[in-house]
């Protein structure tokens, strides 16, 4: 599996797909902004809502469930990276974070 730290994130963040797997609640309280809401229970029913031809970089809060969230849409012919550390390694950084739903 392909992983990242969540420092190497904050150099390509901006123009790249992050897809946050973490509950709404989590979500909410502070993502990665741009990033995509699709809570790790919901990938197998919402794995269309991303792109097989774009690299996507996957975030938890710190690792775990990003993890999981790759080893399947990996299966699934998706070219996916796991976030080391996740949003938690992102918020220790002082990264920027945005609240509220996706837009």
């Amino acid at each position: 599996m392909q992983e990242i730290s969540a420092i190497e994130l904050m150099a390509i963040y901006k123009s790249a797909s992050v897809v946050d797997v973490r509950e709404m609640d989590e979500y909410v309280d502070g993502h990665v902004p741009g990033a995509k809401h699709i809570p790790l229970s919901m990938i197998p029913l919402r794995n269309n809502e991303i792109a097989k031809e774009t690299k996507h970089y996957i975030i938890c809060e710190a690792g775990g469930r990003s993890a999981q969230a790759c080893a399947y849409l990996a299966e699934q012919g998706f070219d996916v990276v796991n976030i080391a550390g996740g949003t938690g390694s992102w918020r220790m950084m002082g990264a920027p974070l945005n609240t509220g739903e996706q837009a």
